[in-house]
């Protein structure tokens, strides 16, 4: 799913398996008067400004991930970029709002509205009679009917990624005059807002050759407050400049540089002064904002305690600066009068310049990151948790419902958001989020967190606490994991970022692994109390030093029948000789450390019921593609964008799978390969119904049952940090509105006091 306006809505998600009939679904909280849609945990941070306080002119230099293949955002190689570029330089006929939900855009539509539903669903959209393409044509009906035919899926010279609601257009008319583009169904289709978003010129959707390869690295024909100057895959950057024919508000800036910068080079080029916009991660964020704090001890003169030296902690110096003649003479002076040879005193010099230099780098550092702030807000997209039940345990969907059952999705929530001061919320819809029409907390039809209750869903199963494991003839001795490659004395190999190691697995050396003694009796811990500690820096999982032996309860030499004390873990469970052990894939990248830390949490609270996880790290290129879509996982954790029109973006990720021509299986986007015929039906019905309100409750009732599978667990909102210039209004953390390009620009001098006056012209 995607934003109203940003490109192709096709994306990835997984649903499980529900046999219909099996699982009761509770009345939904939409019955209730109060509306159970709420409202958007965080509000957009852009530094919002009135155009008169924006000055004319200024170049915005923005981050992004890469400078796109194609700008064609129809194409499967579409990404991120293409999407803003498409926003800055296309008619977007619907935007969404702070809610995340699809409004009209006046630049292009006076009006759009459904006038027949019967025989056939006709909608009649009233274009601005001020827009024009940028070589002077008007836009019309012709590029509405170039671009349904090039998407609809009946011509396959077109390479499209999808055709959803185009492939339900009967035909495409001009209306009573010029203005108006008459568009008639053959079916109906509740969410036709979704199409001619963005709007491609019939110059590059006329042809399969222009649409094929025609915008791939420019767009010659544009109708947006800003064009499409340059793509430059040797600078590695994206230029966007006024467009002259832009009818509606000028664009404040005169140039936008899209430039691809890794994440994790970032905050050296905003400290470079190379950059005005940038997504960050928490740790380049707790950089900024460090910058940007009072400082005490930070503003260059140390804290002095009561005798006038610096006070423990401070970072200064003890010993004293020159009071004469170089700093040199008098450091050694100091030193030769205070008992040190020579050799000392120098070694003293050297250091302290050494530290010096230090200093004055970190001073610049911050000098530098002070005329940035941090802007905040939740993404409009989610972190589930995906479990594969295509194959091996998972399949079993009492195992899938007692590993979600497990989870306490709070705590998930909070480890990643409490910390950077955001709403730590747990997301309670597969389909959408906080705020949107379709929003519903649907976890109900699932049951809340119960350890309890998961052990007796895997009892249900077959899977027994304490039950022998058998090691097979191939070393294989844990259901649902690889063969791993361990060293002949049974250790595990060093595997770096892209090895493995089992979470749960006692030490080989009568230690546990955290190197406390089995004997020191410390086998279990309060509730609450983090199981393990995370390197920051490497992500790696230190474990804790819980005894987890087969067949015992947590805690050394418990009497039989002991009750394991709160929060330890329990007695691995086992089938057919078999451990219970998922593989764990995750990125191994830079950017990907809450994912890790999230993964850790994730293993300790499965531990506690007898699962144990095998986690793999792989490069963050070839996660998605080799792992994920592939099916060579048991668990993973990724995130999806929010739609404001799920009937037709969820669609193909929760359909069931069919079997192909030739024996393999077509999963779609469907990437743990099961599904149901009910969820189907309810998504071709809201897909198919008129009734905004008939629709909205046939979607809710979806994701209820899409919860009862346990398929794929849905965690917490993204957060969405932003470096910005402290004088760059309109842009920043934009939350689920989308961005109003020709408002974005510098505050005039004096907008902002000292500091506005101070920055420098762009």
């Amino acid at each position: 799913m995607s934003h109203v306006g940003v490109g192709p809505r096709a994306v990835m998600r997984s649903v499980a398996f529900l046999t219909a009939g099996v699982l009761a679904v509770p009345a939904l909280a939409g019955c209730s008067s109060e509306d159970p849609s709420g409202k958007p945990l965080a509000a957009q941070d852009v530094a919002a400004a009135a155009r008169a306080r924006v000055a004319d002119g200024g170049t915005l230099r923005w981050a992004v991930d890469s400078v796109p293949d194609t700008l064609n955002a129809f194409q499967s190689d579409a990404d991120a970029t293409t999407a803003r570029v498409a926003q800055a330089v296309l008619p977007s006929l619907y935007r969404m709002d702070e809610r995340g939900r699809p409004v009209r855009n006046p630049d292009y539509l006076e009006s759009a509205k459904v006038v027949e539903t019967e025989p056939k669903q006709v909608v009649v959209y009233k274009l601005n009679q001020q827009a024009v393409w940028s070589d002077g044509r008007e836009i019309g009906a012709a590029d509405f009917a170039a671009q349904w035919r090039a998407l609809s899926g009946k011509d396959t010279a077109y390479w499209t990624a999808r055709n959803a609601g185009y492939d339900r257009i009967e035909k495409i008319e001009r209306g009573a005059n010029d203005l108006e583009v008459k568009v008639t169904f053959d079916r109906p289709y509740a969410d036709w807002k979704s199409l001619f978003t963005p709007l491609y010129p019939k110059e590059v959707t006329g042809t399969p050759d222009a649409f094929n390869d025609g915008a791939r690295r420019g767009i010659e024909v544009t109708a947006g407050p800003f064009t499409v100057k340059k793509v430059d895959t040797k600078a590695d950057e994206v230029v966007l400049t006024g467009n002259p024919r832009w009818w509606g508000e000028p664009a404040k800036l005169d140039k936008i540089v899209l430039r691809a910068v890794p994440r994790d080079e970032r905050v050296s080029e905003l400290v470079a002064g190379e950059l005005d916009l940038a997504e960050i991660d928490p740790d380049t964020a707790e950089q900024v904002a460090r910058a940007a704090a009072p400082r005490d001890a930070g503003t260059g003169t140390p804290l002095m305690g009561p005798d006038g030296t610096p006070a423990p902690g401070s970072g200064a110096s003890a010993l004293p600066g020159p009071q004469g003649g170089s700093a040199a003479r008098a450091l050694r002076s100091w030193a030769i009068a205070n008992g040190s040879d020579e050799e000392a005193a120098e070694e003293e010099i050297l250091a302290r310049e050494k530290r010096r230099k230090a200093e004055a780098k970190a001073e610049r550092r911050r000098k530098a990151l002070s005329g940035f702030e941090v802007r905040k807000s939740l993404e409009p997209a989610y972190t589930q948790l995906a479990l594969n039940g295509a194959e091996g345990p998972l399949a079993d969907e009492r195992v899938r419902r007692a590993v979600a059952r497990a989870l306490d999705r709070e705590k998930l929530a909070e480890a990643v958001l409490k910390p950077l001061g955001l709403p730590a919320e747990p997301v309670g819809s597969h389909l959408a989020l906080s705020g949107q029409p379709a929003y519903a907390d649907g976890s109900g039809a699932l049951g809340e967190q119960d350890a309890k209750e998961a052990r007796a869903l895997l009892a249900d199963a077959g899977w027994v606490p304490g039950g022998p494991v058998k090691k097979s003839e191939d070393g294989e001795k844990a259901a649902g994991a690889e063969k791993s490659e361990d060293d002949e004395d049974g250790k595990k190999s060093d595997g770096g970022d892209e090895g493995t190691y089992i979470v749960g697995e006692d030490g080989k050396d009568g230690k546990d692994t955290d190197g406390k003694n089995k004997d020191d009796g410390e086998g279990g811990r309060e509730e609450g109390e983090d199981t393990g500690g995370t390197d920051q820096e490497s992500g790696e999982k230190h474990s804790s030093g819980k005894n987890t032996a087969q067949g015992g309860a947590p805690g050394a030499y418990a009497p039989k029948g002991t009750a394991a004390p709160a929060g330890a873990a329990a007695a691995p469970v086992a089938k057919d000789g078999k451990a219970l052990t998922l593989r764990f894939v995750l990125p191994s990248g830079p950017g990907s450390q809450a994912l890790r830390t999230v993964a850790d949490r994730i293993s300790d609270m499965l531990e506690k019921i007898g699962i144990g996880t095998e986690i793999t790290k792989v490069p963050d290129e070839s996660y998605f593609k080799d792992h994920v879509a592939s099916g060579e996982y048991d668990l993973a954790l990724y995130s999806w964008p929010a739609s404001a029109f799920p009937a037709t973006d969820a669609r193909p990720i929760y359909a069931k799978p069919v079997p192909a021509a030739d024996g393999s299986l077509n999963v779609a986007q469907n990437y743990t390969r099961v599904g149901t015929d009910q969820v189907d039906q309810l998504f071709d019905q809201a897909m198919g119904t008129l009734d905004e309100d008939k629709a909205r409750d046939l979607l809710r009732k979806a994701d209820s049952r899409i919860w009862a599978a346990a398929g794929s667990v849905p965690l917490y909102q993204r957060p969405q940090l932003v470096a910005a210039r402290e004088n760059l209004a309109n842009a920043g953390a934009f939350g689920f509105e989308t961005p109003v390009y020709e408002d974005m620009g510098f505050l005039k001098k004096g907008a902002r006091g000292a500091e506005a006056s101070a920055s420098p012209a762009r």
